[in-house]
């Protein structure tokens, strides 16, 4: 299949008013602000009105086996699974995140599922959609315009040279401008420093957007952002700065997730970009309450596998919201599986012709991948449910070895799904499975006490969830977190920065990796959104394009107004 096949069967869709989704919803017009036909946001406010006294449904995270670049199908089942529940009868509600527009013109492209698993209308979300990403970009650079404008005003807050860590950002693919130069040109221009940006979803800003439970607490969380230090060790905050208002400000409509409906005309709210090699890797806090109290199923996702995203999803998104998956789906699919046996080496978004020939004992080997990352969420208390997403090329020899070897798991549920060539029909598998799975009582807990000092915080992920032997810290990272502790900022979960395509920081290592060590470059405090980052050797925030972007591909036919190489 391919993004042409996921146009054609997009094109014959006819989408139905926004408002018509909302209402079968159970959202009332009120909460409604309509952007064209078929986008809305849903305010807040809902859950202080018609939904205050509702019973809250059940909530189950979407989470993978440690991706390839091709892709597994993760937002193709998390939209295929919410539409197999309505087919059967629940109220369901897919919560997604946006897609970044570095990606998009990069390698990966869009991420709004495909072929009969999809969200419309695609070009809308993958683009500016109702530009929550232009707003979040607004707020980081208006705090790091008013930080640099204190440098330039005699530096009342005594940052020093070194002290002013806040950077800009940019929702495009870059890499020159990971480390730059800035103020250049004599006094009049600011004053000259290093530093750089960061893609859009990768911010501070990005998070805390995603993390906040209201508007008070979005305004808080502001406030608490600490853009640097002063030559002392002393904090200096964006209220500090008296900029967290203004912020605020800009990201007010922001906040309120966007009301999208599937294929199928069911609802999914698209709401924030995070990406969990760099952050935690979920939409929003927001996105899954509403959802909650509107449906019987909320389905949302993490990013990549569940070393990654689910981890971070439980560790900072619950321990924060007070959010409980009632259920975890791990999504595998046999091509990845075979991918995890160490054969098949290759690099960009085109699959292999001998990836798709029939390879058993790739298969078994492979499947060490699968075996780990369930181990990683059995610790977490959460029932499990493995979903193998079919391709065309998957053989029944090779889907019944993966399903031998899950069974060997003891989870809660197995099943195969078809989403992508049969819509809801092709996850009623899947659907029965969550439901029974849902049944049984979740006992979440966390993988550590925040009040661990940092260091046994990240050697408990990288050891228990990843495999490492053992973590070395560059001079860096060391002195980063001397200075957090000293500002007494150190109780709090940590943020793994890792590579997505292995459970280790070598993205060639596939499978399931012993006894490596893991490298810390760096070690940045995020107060606002509540949690510290920790960048892994070689992982930059800012990505770069490839060698053929996918946006050398993408034009406009001026005569017709369509767009063409999007998909």
């Amino acid at each position: 299949m391919s993004y042409s096949y996921d146009v054609r069967v997009a094109s014959a869709v006819k989408l139905r008013d926004i408002s018509i989704v909302a209402k079968k919803a159970g959202i009332s017009a009120k909460y409604l602000t309509k952007y064209g036909d078929y986008i809305a946001k849903v305010s807040p406010e809902i859950l202080k009105g018609t939904l205050k006294k509702r019973q809250e449904g059940k909530l189950v995270l979407i989470t993978s086996i440690t991706p390839t670049q091709l892709g597994e199908g993760k937002t193709v089942n998390t939209i295929g699974l919410s539409m197999a529940l309505n087919s059967l009868g629940k109220k369901a509600i897919a919560c997604i995140r946006q897609p970044s527009l570095g990606p998009l013109f990069g390698m990966k492209g869009g991420a709004t599922g495909g072929g009969y698993s999809q969200v419309l209308p695609a070009e809308d979300i993958n683009l500016h959609l109702t530009g929550d990403s232009s707003a979040v970009s607004n707020a980081q650079n208006l705090c790091a315009a008013f930080m640099d404008n204190t440098l330039f005003r005699g530096d009342p807050h005594d940052f020093g040279k070194d002290g002013a860590i806040w950077k800009r950002s940019l929702d495009i693919s870059d890499r020159a401008l990971r480390n730059i130069s800035i103020g250049g040109g004599g006094k009049l221009h600011g004053v000259n420093r290093r530093t750089g940006m960061d893609i859009t979803p990768a911010t501070e800003s990005m998070a805390i957007l995603s993390l906040a439970n209201s508007l008070k607490d979005l305004r808080t969380r502001l406030g608490k952002i600490v853009v640097g230090f002063t030559k002392k060790g002393v904090p200096v905050t964006a209220e500090d700065l008296k900029v967290a208002g203004a912020m605020t400000v800009l990201l007010k409509k922001a906040l309120e997730p966007n009301l999208m409906q599937t294929i199928e005309h069911t609802p999914c709210l698209v709401h924030t970009g995070s990406f969990a090699n760099v952050s935690h890797g979920s939409s929003s806090v927001m996105a899954d309450k509403i959802g909650l109290k509107l449906a019987d199923y909320v389905v949302t996702e993490s990013g990549f596998g569940a070393d990654l995203g689910a981890e971070k999803f439980i560790n900072i998104k619950c321990k924060q919201s007070g959010l409980k998956p009632d259920v975890v789906v791990i999504n595998c699919s046999v091509r990845a599986i075979k991918v995890h046996s160490g054969d098949y080496p290759f690099q960009g978004t085109t699959v292999p012709a001998k990836l798709k020939k029939e390879n058993l004992s790739a298969v078994d080997r492979g499947c060490s991948n699968l075996e780990k990352q369930v181990e990683n969420l059995k610790m977490f208390g959460v029932p499990i449910v493995i979903c193998i997403n079919r391709f065309e090329s998957d053989s029944k020899k090779e889907i019944d070895s993966v399903i031998k070897r899950a069974t060997a798991l003891e989870v809660d549920g197995i099943a195969v799904s078809e989403v992508y060539k049969h819509g809801s029909k092709g996850g009623k598998e899947l659907a029965r499975a969550v439901i029974e799975a849902s049944k049984k009582k979740s006992k979440m807990r966390f993988l550590y006490p925040i009040d661990m000092n940092i260091t046994n915080k990240i050697e408990r992920v990288a050891k228990s969830m990843y495999g490492a032997s053992e973590v070395k810290y560059s001079d860096q990272a060391q002195q980063s977190i001397s200075m957090i502790e000293k500002a007494k900022l150190d109780k709090l979960p940590v943020c793994m920065a890792k590579s997505h395509l292995s459970l280790s920081n070598n993205s060639a290592k596939k499978g399931r990796p012993r006894g490596f060590k893991l490298g810390v470059d760096e070690v940045i405090l995020a107060a606002g959104a509540g949690y510290i980052t920790v960048k892994c050797d070689g992982v930059n925030t800012m990505p770069g394009l490839p060698k053929l972007p996918r946006g050398m591909g993408i034009d406009l036919d001026v005569k017709t107004g369509e767009i063409k190489g999007l998909f």
